[in-house]
């Protein structure tokens, strides 16, 4: 186990100096640079222009960039270009607003994909099975952002209550209860509608794995044993399938900063995807770049935890 992990890490972490070069110099391959943002401003004046340039280093060679830009991101003194705010900051306060989002429509996905798909199995070519494969491809099909705007106006039409932003407008000074219960209203929408395409897709595998597996041998002897069907489906057929599941479920992990950048957008949603869409506008290369960092971080954390959850899914493997 030991070794297996020290030559994961040495490989990873050449990983991560890779894509930190490579995110770094693409970044600035792009026209211009962020102090001709607004270079026919006439308050902006040369002298102005070199202190910016200075002041973020962009006087400097791209290697000495490279090294000081990093050097800023790990010991937090790295500023944003927009609002001279330090990054860090600003991503771990968007992160928080994008957990909750993230967490809840995770269980949503799981709680109701594995139970759809091994219904569909177990009813294979049966009224249910056939009506679930016409509504998952539907919500496959189906853009998010469209899907997004009829639920929105299916809630404000039907119910007249507000689902744009963490909280109603005019009651940041409620209680706790109330204010909790309006960020709970908040939140119901957007993780449900963000959930759907995973709980379609997900479902699907489920779905095809547990076709393979639910006539094996072992399967027909657990029901010869007289064990009871649920027992049958969920921990002998349904464990040997989850396999495949476990790489899904360590990319998933990359989604704590990713998040949603459409259905943030679209509910107003103050997240980290957020953020990473208005730094690209905003031509902020600090953020963009401090996000690609940290997401391929997570990226390759979520790739060595699948690694290891292996082994307690199928003990027949040894790192």
């Amino acid at each position: 186990m030991l070794p297996f992990l020290l030559r994961t890490l040495w490989k990873k972490l050449w990983t991560l100096v890779f894509v930190s070069v490579v995110s770094f110099g693409v970044i600035h391959l792009a026209p211009g640079e962020p102090s001709q943002i607004d270079p026919m401003n006439p308050r902006f004046t040369k002298e102005q222009l070199a202190r910016y340039r200075a002041a973020f280093d962009l006087d400097k060679p791209l290697h000495v960039q490279y090294q000081r830009f990093y050097q800023k991101l790990f010991t937090g003194e790295l500023r944003s270009f927009k609002d001279n705010q330090p990054v860090l900051g600003k991503i771990v306060e968007r992160a928080w607003n994008s957990f909750p989002l993230f967490l809840v429509g995770t269980l949503l996905v799981w709680c109701y994909a594995f139970p759809l798909g091994v219904a569909a199995a177990v009813r294979r070519n049966s009224l249910f099975d056939r009506a679930t494969t016409v509504l998952v491809f539907a919500l496959i099909s189906i853009p998010g952002f469209y899907l997004s705007y009829l639920g929105i106006i299916f809630v404000v039409e039907t119910f007249h209550v507000d689902v744009i932003g963490l909280r109603t407008f005019g009651r940041e000074g409620v209680g706790l209860l109330p204010g909790l219960m309006d960020r709970t209203w908040h939140l119901v929408l957007p993780s449900a509608l963000g959930a759907t395409a995973g709980i379609a897709v997900l479902s699907r595998y489920v779905r095809s794995q547990m076709l393979e597996v639910i006539g094996s041998d072992y399967v027909r002897t657990a029901r010869a044993k007289g064990l009871a069907e649920d027992v049958v489906l969920y921990r002998h057929a349904l464990r040997n399938g989850l396999l495949p599941f476990v790489t899904m479920l360590g990319l998933l992990i990359p989604g704590l900063i990713g998040g949603s950048v459409i259905f943030e957008t679209i509910f107003a949603w103050p997240g980290i995807g957020r953020l990473g869409y208005e730094a690209i506008l905003g031509r902020d290369y600090p953020v963009v770049i401090a996000l690609n960092f940290i997401a391929a971080v997570l990226t390759l954390s979520g790739t060595l935890l699948s690694d290891l959850l292996y082994m307690l899914v199928d003990p027949r493997i040894r790192l």
